[in-house]
């Protein structure tokens, strides 16, 4: 009896061990929030009091310089963020764009936002995160109310300027906590890229939108902490672009070197791109080449190779590129901003900040350098989902994290809904327990009984002559998608 029940206890144990890694799978990888404040240069931390983005600073790390990608508009980084691509490679050039192939335009305050075309060259990572069997959220940032290959994050808002960064903050929030809990958040806040367009980043204004954003982020960090979130989430707060001062003394008029007959104006200044007429490209080309000396004209195959910006249709056969600080516009008449971005990705004023903290990164540890491009890598690795190809380096901001990241497993594609799998494993494995128990009871009951007597000598041996066997078989799971609704255009300056 004793032999028996030894061995009975054994095999449940053991079938208990195997059951229990996969009833806490979905607890295994870490937790992450990706804040963007649109328009943050670097040094905007050291230029008035900034009390919450210096206290991550010391619970977490800091990147001094992020070399973000060309061209540093708005669009573009946001979505190198979220890809680990270049410009080139997930096809959103800038925030205006041309596509030959589609014949058609696209604005980034026009409906065509909401056109998934523009945006499936390339995968985001709430998507991937989607197609992993897990849960993203998404607070306005930008294609994140969009179907691309048909997945929306699991929680997203319609993008609208109007909502305040605290509605934003509690929805995230609301998101990571609730019954289908999120494991990627996207937040996004339109400051201080709009203030910095209207008054330039050496105004004095400037100083309290940035002491605003340190209260937000404030915000931000209390509410985490009393959420019970704080220390369970890997926080990273960091921006698209920085910000150049511009002057009315700056001012580079294409109409003094060249006809508006001759050619059509796709994306704005800085980086301006030209579409000549059919036949006219020599003639556009030669006119602007060496017009002003505070500009640089490329055609499209002399792009220099390290801005990664040729090898993409909607990048316009001639591209101007004023100099930092200068302006190209048709003629005076257009509206002038005292600030902007958008500029060669090498200058300082275009770096955008970076800070992080949570329990994947070390505690005070500051970082000279980084690509935007090697966060994306860096977040698969933090959150166990297999990255796509991508133009970033885990290698490279390894040194970031507590340890050094190695080999493991990660999630594998599923498809693009809620996985049950936990949910089955609990019902085979509760099916498991059962199967052993009641024969366990049964031998139990069946020896305190005194033996019957048998009157068919056949029955009195065994049917089988082994032990009962149990065998676990995968169910498929299939899922559908529901279609989900924008009411909102992007309308971001």
């Amino acid at each position: 009896m004793r032999v028996f029940v030894m061995k009975r206890t054994c095999l449940l144990s053991c079938f208990l061990a195997l059951l229990l890694p996969l009833l806490s799978r979905q607890e295994e990888h870490s937790k992450l929030l990706l804040v963007s404040f649109d328009g943050f240069r670097w040094d905007y931390v050291d230029r008035v009091p900034t009390p919450n983005f210096h206290a991550l600073m010391e619970e977490g790390v800091q990147v001094e310089k992020v070399e973000n990608t060309y061209i540093t508009k708005t669009l573009p980084n946001h979505y190198t963020l979220v890809t680990g691509l270049h410009a080139e490679s997930h096809g959103v050039v800038a925030n205006e764009m041309y596509d030959p192939v589609l014949n058609r335009s696209f604005s980034m305050e026009g409906p065509e936002v909401y056109d998934s075309r523009w945006w499936e060259e390339a995968v985001p990572l709430w998507v991937t995160t989607q197609k992993a069997g897990r849960r993203s959220g998404a607070a306005m940032w930008p294609g994140s109310d969009v179907a691309i290959r048909g997945v929306y994050p699991t929680h997203y808002v319609p993008y609208n300027a109007s909502m305040p960064f605290e509605m934003r903050v509690e929805k995230l929030i609301s998101w990571f906590l609730g019954t289908e809990a999120i494991d990627f958040g996207v937040l996004y806040w339109e400051e201080p890229d709009e203030t910095g367009h209207n008054v330039g980043p050496e105004s004095p204004l400037m100083d309290v939108v940035i002491e605003d954003i340190d209260r937000k982020l404030g915000f931000l960090r209390e509410k985490l902490k009393i959420s019970g979130l704080y220390d369970k989430i890997n926080l990273i707060v960091t921006s698209d672009h920085g910000m150049t001062q511009l002057s009315r003394n700056k001012i580079i008029e294409l109409d003094a070197y060249v006809s508006q007959d001759l050619y059509t104006w796709i994306d704005k200044s800085p980086v301006v791109g030209i579409l000549p007429k059919e036949g006219k490209f020599e003639e556009v080309y030669n006119s602007l080449e060496n017009a002003n000396p505070n500009m640089v004209v490329y055609k499209k195959e002399d792009i220099p190779d390290y801005f990664h910006y040729k090898h993409n249709a909607r990048i316009m056969p001639i591209i101007i590129e004023a100099k930092e600080g200068w302006t190209i516009v048709k003629n005076r008449t257009e509206p002038f901003m005292m600030g902007n971005h958008g500029y060669d990705n090498h200058l300082h004023s275009m770096h955008p900040v970076f800070v992080a903290r949570g329990p994947s990164f070390r505690t005070g540890y500051t970082k000279t350098a980084m690509r935007s491009v090697d966060l994306y890598p860096l977040m698969c690795y933090i959150l166990g989902v297999q990255p796509l190809p991508n133009n970033g380096s885990l290698a490279s901001v390894q040194d970031l994290l507590v340890e050094k990241p190695t080999p493991r497993p990660t999630l594998p594609s599923v498809p693009n809904e809620p996985s049950y799998a936990w949910a089955l494993g609990l019902f085979l494995g509760a099916a498991l327990v059962v199967g052993f128990l009641v024969p366990f009871v049964k031998q139990v009951t069946q020896r305190q009984l005194p033996p019957l007597p048998l009157s068919n000598q056949e029955i009195s041996q065994p049917l089988l002559q082994e032990d009962h066997k149990v065998a676990l078989i995968h169910v498929p799971v299939k899922h559908g998608l529901s279609a989900k609704s924008n009411q909102y255009y992007w309308c971001h300056a």
